[in-house]
């Protein structure tokens, strides 16, 4: 019988990437799912996989519409960034144009709220 403390802990030393693999092996060797709860090993290497997505840090602020109100969206674009007037407007009027690239969470949300309170669609992406 094997010592399951000395196999613990050698499991817990293993990195996300190898977890993954040990996962797949063991589910080509015993023709199991990792989804099932049938190996112990299975089921403890499971839950560090999930671990391996991270949440994600960096948002773009995509115009899906307008709205009514162009020239109120366009001041809260070049509010939000260095834009002269036609380049704001240019990019008001481009379906999918992103007003914002690679920004945090807050402040991806502080400007979807801007410019929805505005009159334009937007997505956070």
């Amino acid at each position: 019988m094997a010592d399951l403390e000395k196999l613990v802990e050698q499991l817990s030393e293993l990195s996300v990437l190898e977890a993954a693999d040990l996962v797949k092996k063991l589910e080509d060797k015993w023709g199991v799912s990792a989804a099932a709860p049938v190996a112990m090993a299975g089921m403890a290497a499971a839950p560090a996989v999930a671990e391996a997505v991270e949440e994600k840090t960096e948002f773009d602020v995509v115009i899906k519409d307008t709205g009514p109100k162009k020239i109120e969206v366009i001041k809260v674009i070049r509010q939000l960034t260095a834009l002269g007037l036609k380049e704001a407007k240019d990019l008001s009027e481009f379906i999918g144009g992103k007003v914002l690239s690679a920004v945090g969470k807050e402040a991806a949300m502080d400007a979807k709220k801007k410019l929805e309170e505005a009159g334009a669609v937007i997505e956070v992406a």
